[in-house]
């Protein structure tokens, strides 16, 4: 499992943790051993300017998403195939605010937002209120059992 985390943010992060992370969704979610995945951090003029370009909003947003190979979560008997899963965008200070709205550590919302990238990699969405119900299920399940003990809550700023 190849994680590439590239910190442009100027903050120094717990990088190392987010590596960790996204290898422990990996196993659970069935991914090959083989898949690639790239996180950046960016600052948020940065972020801002991909939130305008990919999502015509202004603004710095938390997370955004770019699949590359459209990767789904494999079973048991059946993993995903190898492949580049795509880059995750996280901007830190933004980060840093939702972890202050929701009175948890900005690690536990960097750890919260890179497991909601992930789940958007593989295919999960909110769209809708069902779909939202499933991929925040499964987000809260994957971190509360990687952290062993409660995820922090969903927040935004």
């Amino acid at each position: 499992m190849s994680v590439e985390v590239n910190n442009e943010s100027g903050v120094e992060l717990p990088e190392a943790e987010l590596v960790r992370l996204s290898r422990f969704v990996f196993e659970k979610l069935y991914l090959h051993p083989q898949t690639e995945l790239s996180i950046i951090l960016a600052d948020r003029e940065a972020m801002e300017k991909l939130h305008v370009e990919w999502m015509y909003e202004p603004g710095a947003t938390d997370v955004l998403s770019f699949p590359m190979d459209e990767l789904r979560p494999g079973t048991v008997s059946r993993p995903a195939p190898a492949g580049l899963l795509g880059d995750i965008v996280i901007c830190p200070q933004v980060a840093q605010e939702q972890a202050q709205a929701g009175g948890h550590s900005v690690e536990d919302e960097l750890l919260l937002l890179t497991t909601h990238g992930l789940l958007h990699l593989l295919g999960y969405d909110h769209e809708d209120p069902e779909e939202k119900a499933e991929m925040f299920g499964l987000q809260r399940e994957l971190l509360t059992s990687f952290l062993g003990r409660d995820a922090p809550a969903e927040t935004t700023a």
